[in-house]
């Protein structure tokens, strides 16, 4: 049961990703998380940097959605400038937000990845689709809410029994 939390892929960023060997394996989309995912919670607007990635992740042939449990003016504040498609008040892990964006990509989950830095939202939630699941580490952690807090502590009960099992290495 445990193994829902487990990640198909860990790295330390979104920029770690190796989009060229996922795209050879089929997988055309991404869902995303917002926060601590792609910026910082606090950051109001995308970096130079994500800019960057972003139109390379485009010029490589993925579309993306962003998926957050956010609210509207958060997401679409941040959503709008880059142009891109956006579900906010998620509420990960909940399936009806991940099916959604599927069909805003016109994709299979088989064909789609969902990245984000928590695991009792984004990997679990994404597990639960069927999706290609990348843990990234969390950008600012000290900026979370109380929920993602509570959330982390819940996850570091998960990884030790993930641990436990010989499913989690640190040098993942």
């Amino acid at each position: 049961m445990v193994e829902v939390f487990l990640p198909k892929l860990r790295v330390n960023s979104i920029y770690d990703i190796p989009l060229d060997e996922l795209y050879a394996q089929g997988y055309r989309g991404l869902i995303t998380d917002l926060d601590n995912t792609l910026v910082g919670a606090k950051a109001p607007l995308a970096t130079d940097e994500l800019v960057k990635w972003l139109a390379t992740v485009k010029q490589k042939g993925f579309d993306v959605v962003i998926v957050s449990n956010n609210n509207d003016s958060r997401v679409g504040a941040f959503a709008a400038p880059l142009g891109l498609p956006y579900i906010h008040a998620a509420r990960k892990p909940a399936q009806r937000a991940f099916s959604k964006a599927l069909g805003m990509l016109q994709l299979n989950a088989n064909q789609t990845l969902m990245i984000g830095d928590q695991l009792m939202t984004d990997v679990f939630g994404g597990n639960r689709m069927g999706l290609y699941t990348v843990l990234v580490a969390p950008i600012s952690p000290n900026d979370e809410g109380v929920m993602t807090r509570i959330n982390r502590r819940l996850e570091r009960i998960a990884i030790a029994k993930l641990r436990k099992r010989g499913l989690w290495k640190e040098e993942d």
